[in-house]
Formats: structure tokens, C-alpha cells, sequence
């Protein structure tokens, strides 16, 4: 055997015992006639001693020892006189008898410490690298844990796991496909899932009312930290259930991987929201509900003033940052120039400071007497301290630059801990998106996501109206799930179908084999998606899902260790019938 231990198992317990382990030199010290050496393995770290006047050659043999270079070492455990307290094997040390070099490593292009001197881009290049770090590879070791958890959970829950086909049919509604050629059949193509939404549909009408699957998802979509072109759901689906059923069963879900993962009980249940009133109060569909700062609405105070900018427009609010009347002019500047990039996109930024004296400040105190910004700090629920941040325009996008403001603040004060979790559900949603450059309704979730019966009679004659029965799971402003109770009945989806204009001979070309499949007693059904990565990223306070992925792609979608995507042969493109036509 290559090692009788691993690097990170030995202990004081294990004293005097001879020992092989083997992995990878961290570093090597030089004492004089010491050297120390730290080995180490996924398991951990262990330090070894060699002494030259015990053994010249042996000593002379590891000061030639080069970092990350694959040794292996026969010696024995011995007490450290010097104990780290920083090492899970920092008690011990390990006196060594022989040495064999494995292999030898060249210089690596970066430390292989947690605090790196590896920039992202040569890090990705060199990921087989960095997954050697230890804060890295307990990203993985926690997405591992997470799944094997999950799993568990679900199977004593029912759910059986089924893997449902990677190479599909093309769904252009929603994000952009990813669309694979085929050989076999030229000039068609498949596409691969965005999720496994149909399959899983025709799982329930096959009778497995309850299944599951670690999934794979693919949509060519622009990224950001919590988005990459391939990805993990913990795809779930369950058959002759309603919302709520749904809900109470992964809210278990979450609450028991809360106490596996954290340690942290949940005894209430989660908070609910309407759609609506999280964008009445926070602007968003996935509020950050660790902190205050709610919107509030005074587009009544503050007209009739004289002020263009806030008659004119049909929407004002503001947030109320306590304890912020000190700003300074260059903070409230910086404030505003946040506010105006061009991916936030407000105009401006008007504050009020409520000074401790009772008297008030303002960027509009020519338009506002104080009294007047004494009727808006009242409305605000301002005390003396605290400061105002307005902001003005259409209703929607004013809502959204909000939001970035609230964010902005909260993280500035400290509000935004990452070992804090408030987690809700929010519901509610509206079943359609209006969009004005194509004069059309397009879903808001996916075309099977069954309205609220209630609301059933809209879809005739306000469709914008109709809610979803459909819910996301929200912690700390990051959308980790979501679902829906789905359509079942072949009359309603054809109803939905037509709203989104499709064409019977569209919607039976795209999805005839689920409609066919609905006329054979299609169970009512529902179900969730959890975004793996996310709640990885989550448990191990990241700010990217990338760093709990073993082998990411940049925000170019390009994988830069293996250099792809890639041109493909000539050969290749003539055996499937395509050319490459670049405009």
C-alpha cells in the first residue's frame, strides 16, 4: 500500500506507531540541520522531520524537495514539542526513515494556499491546481455531503431517482437552447434540457407519483455569479398534490438540511409573500429580508411642490437607512453615481438627512420647506439620525433601482451577514409577462404552470391578471427554488397554449407527445426545482456559484483549462451536413 494513514488522521492516540503516508509538499522549512516538511493529502496536513545528523543522505534527500512535488514516507509518529493549534494533526509529527520521490512537480504557476496569489483567469486555467487548496476542495466535500443528503431525504420521503434524456427537442420558448447536430439525421438537430419539465410531466402520467433527480440544465444565457451555461436542480415532481402539500414537504427539506449542513433550527414556519407585495415593498421577486429598509410610497407627499422631477413622473418612494444622517456630501455623491450606472439606470438621487436637532437637510430644499420634509420624514417613519434615499420614474424600473440602492445600503451598513438565514416563499406570481416589443403574453414561469382556479375566469378577459400557482423558495435576496402545481387537463393547456400564440400546429409540433400523453388520465401534479450550485454557494458563504463547481466555465461562457468551446474539423462539419457561414 501507498499509505497506511492519511494526512489528516493521525493524533497523540497514535504515538510511537510506525507510519507511510503519502500526498503532496505543501512546503519545506530548513532549521540547520532540521528540515521540516508538510505533507498533504484531501485529508489534511501532516508534518514531517527530517534530522541530518540521524540520517545525512535521507536529510540531504528532502532539502532537494520541491513544492507540490508526490512523495511518499515511512516513519514514526512522534509528540511535537512545538504543538499548532491551527492543524487538526498539530500535536504530532512524524520522524522519517524513508523517502521515495513518486513524481516531481514543476513550479506551480500559483500557491496552493487558501489566501492564493492566483488571480480568477489563471486559477481557472490551472483548476486541477486550485481543487488542491483546501477552502476549495471543502466546497466540494459540502456540495457532496448536501447531495448525498438530499437524496436520503427524499427516498425515506418516496421519491424515487429517474434519469430523464439529456438530448432532447428543441423549446425555444424561455432561455436560448443549446442544440446539438445529428449525425444519423441531417439537418435536424437536438437541443439539450433547460430542465426536465416534460419528462418529469410524463413521469406522473406514468404513475410515479413521486419523483426525483440530481439534473443536469443547459441554458446560453448572458452569466453573472449565480448563473453559468450548464448547471445542477435537485428536480422534483410530485403527483395528486396542491400547493400547499408542496410547500410543507421541502420546506422540510430545506429545514432538515439547515440542521444537517449549519446546525441551525428553523422552528416557525417560513414567511409567505405575495409576488405583489414584494415588489410593493422591496422591488423584487427575491427579497433580502435580513434587513428593513422597505420601500414606501409618497408619490402623494411630495407633489404639488414645484418640483418637475417629482410630478412628472407616476411613481416616488424611498428607504429610510437608519442611523445615516452623518453621510457626507462625497458619500451621498458616490450614492448617486451607483444609482446612474447604466445597469441600474436611475436618473438621480434625492436624499433627506434628519439632523438630531429635528430640522432636516435636503438635495430639494428649495422646492421643500421643513415642515414639508417633516410631513415626509413622518411618512417615512424617519427619526431623528436617519437618512432618506428617493428615487422617481416609472414604476417598474424606478422599483428595481431601488432595490439595487437597498442592497447597496444594506451591505455598506452590515446588514447583509452571511451567517444569517431568512428564508420565505414567495407566491403568487402573475401567470403572464406583457412584452411591448412583440405585442404578446409570454409565460412567466413555463406554459404548464396552471393558473390559480380562482382566477381561471381572467383568462378571457384579463389575462395580466391571472395569478400562477406557483412559488419560489428566497433566502437572503438568492432565488433557490422554484415551482408550480402544473396543468393537467388537455382543454385548459390548450387554452394556455393559444394565449401565448401558439398555433395548434405549433403547439402539436413542439409539444403534441405531452398533450397526447394528457388524454390518457394525466394525475393533477406539481413540483419543485432546487438550484444545487446556489445552495451549495449558499452553505459556504460565496459570492459565485463557480467556486462550488469542480470544473466552471468564466463569464464568457468558455471553459479557458481545456479551451472550450473549440473549432471542430472540417471532416467533422461535412459528416454533419453543416457549414460555418460568419457575418
Amino acid at each position: 500500500m501507498f499509505r497506511t494513514h492519511t494526512c489528516g488522521d493521525l493524533r497523540l492516540s497514535n504515538n510511537g506507531q510506525q507510519t507511510t503516508l503519502s500526498g503532496w509538499v505543501q512546503r519545506t522549512r530548513k532549521m540547520g540541520g532540521m528540515t521540516f516538511v508538510d505533507i498533504r493529502d484531501r485529508y489534511g496536513i501532516t508534518q514531517l522531520v527530517f534530522n541530518q545528523d540521524v540520517n545525512a543522505g535521507l536529510w540531504e534527500q528532502a532539502n532537494k524537495l520541491g513544492r507540490e512535488y508526490v512523495i511518499q514516507v515511512t516513519g514514526t509518529v512522534a509528540e511535537r514539542s512545538n504543538k499548532n493549534a491551527n492543524m487538526s494533526t498539530g500535536e504530532v509529527e512524524i520522524l522519517v526513515s524513508e523517502l521515495q520521490v513518486l513524481n516531481e512537480s514543476k513550479t506551480p504557476p500559483f500557491t496552493i494556499e487558501e489566501n492564493t496569489d492566483g488571480g480568477d483567469d489563471i486559477r481557472m486555467k490551472y483548476r486541477y491546481l486550485d481543487l488542491r487548496r483546501t477552502n476549495v476542495r471543502e466546497n466540494l466535500e459540502l456540495r457532496h455531503r448536501i447531495t448525498f443528503e438530499t437524496r436520503r431525504y427524499l427516498d425515506q420521503m418516496g421519491f424515487l431517482e429517474v434519469e430523464t434524456p439529456i438530448l432532447i427537442g428543441s423549446t425555444p420558448e424561455g432561455a436560448r437552447d443549446f442544440v446539438v447536430p445529428s449525425r444519423m439525421n441531417p439537418g435536424e438537430f437536438y437541443a439539450l434540457p433547460q430542465s426536465p419539465q416534460l419528462f418529469k410531466q410524463l413521469l406522473m402520467v406514468s404513475g410515479f407519483d413521486r419523483y426525483f433527480q440530481i439534473a443536469k440544465c443547459f441554458r446560453d444565457e448572458d452569466l453573472r455569479a449565480d448563473r453559468q451555461p450548464e448547471f445542477t436542480q435537485i428536480d422534483c415532481e410530485m403527483s395528486f398534490v396542491e400547493q400547499e402539500d408542496v410547500l410543507n414537504l421541502f420546506e422540510g427539506m430545506m429545514k432538515h438540511l439547515f440542521k444537517f449542513v449549519k446546525d441551525i433550527d428553523f422552528a416557525e414556519d417560513f414567511p409567505r409573500m405575495t409576488w405583489h407585495e414584494a415588489m410593493r415593498i422591496y422591488g423584487s421577486d427575491k427579497p433580502d429580508i435580513r434587513f428593513g429598509m422597505e420601500f414606501v410610497e409618497i408619490k402623494e407627499e411630495v407633489s404639488g411642490h414645484d418640483f418637475v422631477v417629482f410630478d412628472s413622473v407616476p411613481y416616488v418612494a424611498g428607504i429610510c437607512a437608519t442611523g445615516c444622517a452623518g453621510y457626507t456630501r462625497k458619500q451621498l455623491d458616490e450614492l448617486t453615481d451607483f444609482v446612474k450606472k447604466p445597469q441600474i439606470g436611475a436618473k438621480g438621487l434625492v436624499y433627506i438627512r434628519c439632523e438630531l436637532d429635528g430640522t432636516f437637510k435636503s438635495s430639494v430644499d428649495k422646492f421643500y420647506s421643513n415642515d414639508d420634509l417633516k410631513t415626509i420624514a413622518a411618512k417615512m417613519n424617519a427619526q431623528p439620525g436617519d437618512l432618506i434615499l428617493i428615487l422617481a420614474g416609472a414604476k417598474v424600473k424606478t422599483q428595481k433601482a431601488l432595490c439595487e440602492l437597498r442592497l447597496e445600503m444594506g451591505a455598506k451598513l452590515g446588514l447583509r451577514d452571511k451567517n444569517v438565514f431568512k428564508p420565505l416563499w414567495v407566491i403568487d406570481f402573475p401567470l403572464f409577462e406583457w412584452d411591448e416589443e412583440t405585442q404578446r403574453y409570454y409565460a412567466t414561469h413555463h406554459p404548464f404552470t396552471s393558473p390559480n382556479l380562482d382566477d381561471v375566469p381572467l383568462l378571457d378577459t384579463d389575462p395580466g391578471q391571472v395569478r400562477a400557482t406557483a412559488y419560489d423558495m428566497v433566502i437572503n435576496g438568492v432565488e433557490l427554488g422554484g415551482g408550480s402545481i402544473r396543468i393537467h387537463e388537455s382543454e385548459l393547456q390548450n387554452r394556455m397554449f393559444e394565449l401565448l400564440g401558439f398555433t395548434p400546429e405549433k403547439a402539436q409540433a413542439q409539444f403534441g407527445f405531452l398533450m397526447s400523453a394528457f388524454q390518457y388520465g394525466a394525475p393533477p401534479h406539481g413540483g419543485l426545482a432546487f438550484g444545487l450550485d446556489r445552495l451549495v454557494s449558499l452553505f459556504a458563504g460565496l459570492d459565485t456559484i463557480r467556486d462550488c463547481m469542480a470544473f466552471p466555465k468564466n463569464n464568457s461562457g468558455r471553459d479557458v483549462m481545456i479551451d472550450a468551446p473549440s473549432k471542430i474539423d472540417q471532416s467533422q462539419l461535412d459528416e454533419l451536413n453543416l457549414v460555418i457561414d460568419l457575418k
